[in-house]
């Protein structure tokens, strides 16, 4: 029997012998992150599938993992011999998980330190009666991965533009308005944008896996992961807190800890139940009581996605960075794999992960680098194996889809390279494409837009020739912090939140024939004002990537002048700007790649 085929039977013996009639399993950790710790991977250890974002339903009769197109042919792979069944979400009648359920299961257990509260409020709503069991996978995976403890660090106001005091002060403001005492946050992101602190505890994703607690007089964070002798540059990090005024408590103390706070103090708590986990909701609203909880959107997520000037500049410093180091590498490529050498994905990515290395404040990659030759291209999220990946021939399309972690900011980048002949599908894809990517970076809006209302400029290339691509275009990237991050973003999805000056977003509209090739073409952009007149307030971006855009697969016929005065200007700026950063070899190389349409 296939080993998660196996997994996944003995689970439905402990469904058996405990009257439950589904499991819910989900990607996330008791953060709500996107990306976690091997200690979280329950639905890649369950049931094979090991994209970012999934969730599994386990029935008596069915395994069922809902994801998105990104995940869609990637899943299908995965899942195979399983039992487990493809729920593809975000497509025109798409069934959700609590409407799924709905009569066909009574009793439902959920892992309640990886289910977030406002979740299981929907299993609710939809009839299920939802039993929590944290840790729930524990009893059958054995030599589970234990909770990470990486070394702590702290920033300084130079690099963040504002001091942890200064942001622990408007926090406070935010719970006198809101008529909280105190608030607990959960979210790593948020968490590690408020202390001005980074860890490591998360691959890709600079965190400290936590929990804090603001109050109007103090704040409490639980951090320690276990009795061991700290490492001197956490102890150090610690100690910076302290003088603060921040205490620090061990991580595994927040229930017991919190319970007794709320029982002496009678506050009442704010929480954000789209990130705060089921039981640890659970255990606080059994201290204070429903009446004592006030529910709500935590601030933080706006306030760090919209950057400060020392911020922004950080972010134009890693672009400009990892530019040189994305020329360097293609330049590479360019060189290898014509002259005949073998080159294959993997080889390719761990090459682009070293010149990024070189870079004085890389801290690692913002993702798992996305190596894609061929037909693998058609994957958005292609996982590059490092033994027997695609070798990348001099023909057709190489994609490549990865980005930075620095200490001045984070990075993400896609390039399209045609690495020879083309066909005519794959140039009319790759130019189509790159019309929706430059609509985007040229828009000009009014001031409350959102990026919903904007997201039709990026497909209506394709949309005109009857194609689209089923993830979004745009997601908001953080500074030395998460890649992927919100309030904002820009897809078809409805999302009221504006679009505001200081937000960093991506525009990254593609294509995907499965089989064939893939195209996505990927630049940062920066929302700015532009002026205001008797219409009102307008913004526009200012593209923060600095990269070439190969013009080789170009079918210019299709594009207009407006693009080809676009591609032209991006293209010799990039010139310009990154040719004196390069070695006289590849400048000349570069200097003929970006050569006017």
């Amino acid at each position: 029997m296939n080993v998660f085929a196996e997994r996944i039977q003995n689970l439905r013996t402990l469904m058996a012998g405990n009257g439950w009639d589904a499991v819910i399993i989900t990607g996330s950790d008791p953060h709500a992150s996107e990306y976690v710790a091997e200690r979280w991977r329950q639905v890649a250890w369950l049931s094979g599938f090991t994209g970012e974002a999934g969730d599994l339903v386990i029935t008596m009769d069915h395994a069922g993992l809902w994801t998105d197109s990104r995940f869609f042919i990637q899943a299908a792979m995965q899942l195979e011999g399983t039992g487990v069944e493809l729920h593809k979400t975000r497509v025109h009648g798409a069934v959700g998980i609590p409407e799924w359920l709905a009569g066909r299961a009574s009793v439902v257990a959920v892992d309640g330190l990886c289910q977030t509260a406002a979740s299981v409020s929907r299993l609710e709503k939809a009839g299920c009666v939802v039993t929590d069991v944290p840790d729930l996978l524990s009893m059958l995976w054995t030599d589970r991965p234990g909770i990470p403890s990486a070394p702590v660090m702290t920033l300084s106001e130079d690099s963040v533009g504002k001091t942890r005091y200064g942001k622990l002060t408007d926090l406070r403001k935010f719970l006198m308005l809101h008529d909280s005492d105190c608030m607990l946050i959960s979210a790593l992101d948020q968490i590690a944008w408020l202390l001005n602190v980074r860890g490591e505890d998360i691959g890709y994703n600079p965190y400290v896996i936590s929990y804090l607690l603001v109050t109007q007089s103090d704040a409490c964070w639980f951090a320690k992961k276990d009795d061991e002798s700290l490492d001197p540059d956490t102890e150090d990090s610690f100690q910076e807190l302290e003088a603060d005024g921040i205490s620090i408590m061990p991580y595994q103390d927040v229930t017991a800890a919190l319970d007794d706070y709320f029982k002496s103090e009678c506050p009442k708590v704010f929480l954000d139940l789209s990130t705060m986990n089921y039981s640890l909701y659970r255990s606080i609203a059994d201290s204070v009581g429903e009446e004592g909880i006030v529910t709500g959107t935590s601030p933080v997520t706006l306030w760090k996605a919209v950057k400060n000037p020392a911020e922004i500049d950080g972010m134009r410093e890693a672009f400009l960075e990892d530019g040189i180091a994305m020329e360097k590498f293609l330049f590479w490529l360019d060189t290898e794999v014509r002259s005949g050498r073998t080159v294959n994905e993997w080889e390719a990515s761990e090459k682009l992960t070293s010149l990024r290395a070189q870079i004085p404040g890389y801290r690692g990659d913002s993702f798992a680098n996305i190596s894609a030759y061929g037909a693998n291209a058609a994957l958005p999220h292609y996982s590059t194996p490092e033994s027997g990946s695609a070798v990348i021939k001099p023909r057709g399309l190489y994609l490549t889809d990865s980005g930075g972690q620095y200490l001045f900011g984070t990075t993400d980048i896609t390039r399209t390279v045609p690495m020879g002949e083309c066909s005519y599908l794959e140039k009319e894809d790759y130019t189509l494409v790159l019309k929706g990517m430059i609509a985007l970076a040229r828009a000009i809006f009014p001031a409350g837009t959102a990026g919903c209302q904007i997201d039709a400029l990026a497909r209506n290339p394709l949309w005109q020739n009857v194609r689209n691509f089923g993830h979004g275009t745009g997601h908001g990237v953080g500074f030395y912090s998460g890649v992927h991050e919100g309030p904002q973003d820009i897809r078809q999805n409805f999302n009221p939140q504006p679009l505001l000056p200081g937000m960093v977003t991506s525009d990254e509209p593609g294509i995907y024939r499965e089989g064939l090739h893939g195209v996505r073409h990927e630049n940062i952009l920066l929302c700015r004002e532009l002026e205001t007149n008797a219409f009102g307030s307008w913004l526009c971006f200012e593209t923060l990537t600095l990269c070439h855009i190969e013009t080789s697969a170009i079918i210019r016929d299709l594009m207009t002048a407006d693009e080809a005065e676009w591609l032209n200007s991006y293209n010799r700026r990039v010139f310009e700007t990154l040719s004196p950063r390069l070695d006289g070899e590849t400048a000349a190389w570069l200097r003929t790649k970006t050569l006017p349409v």
